[in-house]
């Protein structure tokens, strides 16, 4: 029972250890207008891989993504938006 458990929490271990670390992009979209812009464009990011938040901000017009960077990337996000029928583009730097 004791090997059981020693694999069990080396496996946990090992698991959490090869987690990735969590990236954040900000992105600009257009068109956003009312509360179910906000629904739509959750819902369609939380259908990527890797997604773990999402932030909507319809009167800066930014979608902040939390996401594991192993899993998608910023141009797989702004498409998904883009697709959703709000055209997506990454915040610069500074602004």
């Amino acid at each position: 029972m004791r090997n059981v458990i020693a694999g069990m929490v080396a496996t946990l271990w090992f698991g959490l250890a090869q987690a990735a670390t969590p990236t954040t992009a900000v992105l600009h979209a257009a068109n956003m207008t009312c509360p179910a812009c906000n629904v739509t464009i959750k819902k369609a990011l939380s259908r990527v891989a890797g997604v773990t938040s999402t932030k909507v901000d319809l009167k800066a017009e930014t979608i902040t993504v939390t996401y594991d960077a192993d899993r998608t990337t910023v141009p797989v996000l702004m498409r998904t938006i883009t697709d959703a029928g709000f055209p997506a583009t990454a915040q610069t730097h500074g602004g």
